[in-house]
C-alpha cells in the first residue's frame, strides 16, 4: 500500500529546536546517552522559562489488559500475565508563535475502531462465547474523545492539531476523513514524525500486530504534517524525537504549573522511570541486579538501546514530580493502574487525570 507523503512543516507555525542535534550520532552508546542527557538538561531550563500553557487536561478513555512481559520487560516477578493500562487523551491549548490560541489533542484514540488491531483482536477472539461480557469486565469504557471535548466545552471544529507518541493501534480515518470527507476534526492536521508515518506503509511482521489495518489509508496527505526534527509549537509546548519504542516515536513536553510534563509510551507509568523506588514486584530487584535505571515498554523493541536513551532524556527533561519527588513528571499516554482482575499488581504512584487552567475560545 503506497502512502501519501504529507506536507512539510512550513504549513504549520512552529519553531525548530536543535538542542539534540548530533546527540545520537556518536558511535558509543554511552556517549549518545551522555549527549542526550546534557541536551535534556539544557532544554529543561529553557522550557521552564516558558509560561504554562493556557489549558491542559487529561481524560480517561478506556482501560485495556496488556501483557506484563511487555509492560515491565524482564523485570516483573509475579505470575499475573496481564496488567491494566488506562488510555488517555490530553487536551492542550497554547499560543502559537504568532500569539494565536491553538488546540492540540495528544493521543485521541478512536478505541472502537482500534479494536481491529491484530494483537487485541486475537486476544478478544480467544475469549469464546462470553467475549462481550469479558470485554466489558477487562476493558471498561470510560468516554469517547468527543465526550471529553464536550466536557471541556471545546468544539471539534476548534481542534487544530492531533498527534500521537506513535501510531500503534490507531485508526485515524474517522478523525481526519477519507474520500473527501472532512472527518470529526475538519480543521485539524496530524503532526507525526516522517519515520513513523512512512513505517505505517511498509510494516514487518513484528510491527504488524500493533498497527490497526488500514488505519491511515485514504487520508488526504494535505492533512498530514511530517516532522523531521524537534519543534516548539508555541508557548509551553514542544514535540521531540524519541526513537525506540518505534523508530518514529515522539514525546510531548508541556509546561504546566507543576513544571514540565512529558508524555510518551516509552514506559507504562512512573514506576518504569524510577524502578529503584517502585514497590511493583520485581522492579526494584531487577534494577539493582541489572543496573538498569529504567524499565522499557517492550512489545516491539524496534530500537531498544535508543528507547533506553530516550527514556533517560524524557525523565531528565521532566524532572521530579511535585506530587511525589521519588518519581518523575513523565505522564505516560497509557498509564499502568491497579485493577481487581489483576490482584497484587498496583502502581507505587500514578498521576491519574490532570487539569490545569481554563479552556479558551478558539482563534
Amino acid at each position: 500500500m503506497a502512502g501519501g507523503r504529507g506536507v512539510e512543516t512550513g504549513s504549520v507555525p512552529m519553531e525548530r529546536l536543535d538542542h539534540y542535534a548530533g546527540a545520537r550520532d556518536h558511535t558509543r552508546p554511552g556517549d549518545r546517552l551522555a549527549a542526550v542527557r546534557r541536551a535534556s538538561a539544557a532544554l529543561r531550563e529553557e522550557l521552564l522559562d516558558d509560561s504554562p500553557v493556557l489549558y491542559y487536561r487529561s481524560f480517561d478513555l478506556i482501560c485495556v489488559p496488556y501483557p506484563t512481559r511487555y509492560g515491565f520487560l524482564n523485570a516483573f516477578r509475579r505470575p499475573s500475565p496481564y496488567m491494566h493500562l488506562v488510555n488517555r487523551v490530553f487536551v492542550v491549548q497554547f499560543r502559537d508563535p504568532a500569539g494565536v490560541v491553538r488546540t492540540l489533542l495528544v493521543s485521541p484514540s478512536d478505541w472502537k475502531a482500534n479494536r481491529e488491531t491484530p494483537f487485541f483482536k486475537s486476544l478478544t477472539h480467544g475469549m469464546g462465547p462470553f467475549r462481550r461480557l469479558t470485554e466489558r469486565l477487562l476493558a471498561p469504557e470510560h468516554a469517547t474523545v468527543e465526550e471529553c471535548l464536550a466536557t471541556a466545552g471545546i468544539a471539534p471544529e476548534a481542534v487544530d492539531y492531533i498527534s500521537y507518541d506513535h501510531l500503534h493501534t490507531q485508526d485515524l480515518r474517522r478523525w481526519l476523513g477519507v474520500g473527501g470527507a472532512a472527518g470529526v476534526f475538519p480543521n485539524a492536521c496530524l503532526l507525526v514524525m516522517r519515520q513513523e508515518w512512512e513505517s505505517c506503509f511498509g510494516l514487518l511482521p513484528p510491527q504488524e500486530q500493533w498497527y490497526c489495518p488500514g488505519g491511515v489509508e485514504g487520508i488526504d496527505p494535505a492533512r498530514v504534517v511530517l516532522l523531521d526534527h524537534d519543534v516548539r509549537l508555541g508557548e509551553g509546548v514542544s514535540i521531540l524525537r524519541t526513537p525506540g519504542h518505534t523508530e518514529g516515536n515522539q514525546s510531548f513536553a508541556v509546561r504546566t504549573p507543576e513544571g514540565i510534563m512529558v508524555t510518551s509510551e516509552n514506559g507504562v507509568g512512573p514506576d518504569a522511570y524510577a524502578p529503584l523506588k517502585s514497590r511493583v514486584p520485581g522492579l526494584r530487584r531487577y534494577a539493582r541486579i541489572s543496573g538498569m535505571e529504567l524499565v522499557l515498554n517492550g512489545n516491539t523493541l524496534e530500537r531498544g538501546i535508543d528507547q533506553y536513551i530516550s527514556m533517560m532524556g524524557e525523565r531528565d527533561l521532566a524532572g521530579p514530580s511535585a506530587r511525589n519527588p521519588d518519581f518523575y513528571n513523565v505522564v505516560t499516554s497509557s498509564e499502568f493502574r491497579g485493577y481487581w482482575a489483576f490482584p497484587g499488581l498496583r502502581p507505587t504512584f500514578c498521576f491519574g487525570p490532570l487539569e490545569f487552567g481554563e479552556p479558551q475560545a478558539h482563534g
